[in-house]
């Protein structure tokens, strides 16, 4: 399905659910509804106190020890909850710490999973450590990717809980150790909640959100790895028939070109994160480090580059690699290049079952009385494990805080929507696992 075709589709559903009576149905929230949202108000102190706890503890993707601490702090919060919790380590060779499941299996209702992530992009080295509270706003190092998402998750279930009405009820939650840097294979990083899926109805995930929306599509990612070789020599000589160009002339037209022709088609985009470049280069594709020597007067003679392509369908990514490729065999004088492709996320389609699960949603943040939610454009979100099991089961995004300036030292959250989220979940939790097996939008 072409990126334009799935274009019409999101809009023409979204109309769909906006203007055809009865497609959003005014229930207002029972008298447990409302008690569930109150304890979420009197609870807000607790998970304030939890997510600086979390948020001050270094769980960068490859600071393993501190991921797995992460891991133990919210494994004691659900464990307290009645899930059955476990850790679930990945093999040593793909160095990364492993997962936290927790499970609890009944029969009422709909199956619920839960996702979120213990990682963030900061790494022990990042000056970038503490939590620090204003009026109404806190930053820290994932304060909102994502582990203000995973204590809406915690506080959503313990409302639940607390209410005596988790029993009997079948409910999944995933946190990833790796999601900002999935572990290769993904068919074994991402082995366990593909398993979690199968066992569940409905999938919710919980990276950050965005006010007034809901994410139901999402594009996926792939990797890619430039190699290019030229010819060593002085640079006196450069473009001449003994040297050619170079390496970093080639790599510099193979990027440009990418830009140029593959560039402007709805949904896709590519990005090249790291370049070295020089007469010697040691490139760790997996860290994305590396070290570069080169010396103007001498000729460049290897270049090795990485980047990420994000893509809205299948059908859109092969066409792009085929591009790309193309565009890497025609080379400068005295040069070559390859170039491979790695697949990571996949995409997630806004599928019908998706869009009954956002009018769910839409209609328990009205009950609420914290207004309409609509579908998000999929071209400003990025990939996310709810993509891995968007094949299996209805699914949603970006239930999680609002915030700015995630992945950067300046990234915060807004206090206030740690409740809103809490909210949201809880009452749209408890309506599902009430929900016929017949469809999503009966109560």
């Amino acid at each position: 399905m072409s990126a334009t075709r799935l274009r019409r589709y999101f809009l023409s559903f979204m109309l769909y659910v906006m203007f055809v009576p009865g497609a959003v149905t005014a229930q207002g929230l029972s008298a447990v509804e409302r008690k569930i949202a109150a304890l979420v108000e009197e609870q807000y102190d607790e998970a304030v106190k939890l997510l600086r706890r979390s948020v001050n503890i270094n769980s960068g993707t490859f600071n393993l020890k501190g991921v797995r601490k992460v891991g133990r702090v919210y494994r004691r919060e659900l464990a307290a909850l009645g899930f059955d919790v476990q850790w679930l380590p990945m093999p040593d060779r793909m160095k990364r710490a492993g997962h936290l499941f927790a499970y609890r299996w009944g029969t009422q209702g709909k199956g619920v999973l839960l996702i979120g992530h213990l990682d963030t992009v900061f790494e022990k080295d990042s000056p970038f450590q503490r939590f620090a509270m204003g009026d109404t706003t806190a930053t820290g190092p994932g304060v909102n990717d994502m582990k203000g998402g995973n204590v809406a998750i915690i506080y959503a279930l313990r409302a639940l809980y607390d209410l005596g009405l988790l029993d009997n009820t079948r409910i999944i939650v995933a946190f990833h150790g790796d999601e900002e840097e999935a572990g290769r294979p993904v068919a074994v990083s991402r082995r366990d909640i593909r398993a979690a899926a199968r066992e569940c109805d409905v999938a919710l995930g919980f990276e950050g959100g965005v006010p007034g929306t809901g994410t139901i599509a999402r594009r996926g990612i792939s990797g890619w790895q430039l190699q290019v070789e030229g010819t060593q020599g002085h640079s006196s000589a450069v473009f001449g028939e003994q040297y050619g160009s170079g390496a970093i002339y080639e790599a510099a037209r193979i990027l440009y070109t990418f830009y140029d022709d593959v560039r402007g088609e709805e949904y896709l985009t590519f990005n090249p994160g790291v370049l070295l470049g020089g007469t010697m280069v040691q490139f760790d594709p997996e860290a994305y480090r590396g070290r570069a020597f080169g010396k103007s007067n001498v000729i460049a003679q290897i270049v090795a580059a990485s980047g990420d392509l994000r893509f809205f369908a299948d059908e859109q990514k092969e066409q792009a690699r085929d591009k790309m490729r193309t565009i890497v065999s025609h080379h400068l004088p005295g040069t070559s290049a390859t170039i491979s492709f790695t697949d990571s996320y996949p995409a997630m389609s806004p599928t019908e079952g998706n869009y009954a699960l956002l009018a769910m949603y839409d209609q328990v943040s009205r009950d609420l009385g914290l207004g309409a939610i609509q579908a998000y454009d999929p071209a400003g979100r990025g990939a996310a494990d709810v993509s891995f099991v968007a094949a299996q089961l209805d699914c949603m995004d970006g239930l999680g805080v609002e915030g700015k300036g995630a992945h950067t030292v300046h990234e915060t959250i807004h206090l206030p929507s740690l409740t809103r989220a809490t909210q949201r979940a809880a009452v749209l939790i408890y309506r599902l696992t009430r929900a016929q097996n017949d469809g999503l939008n009966q109560q």
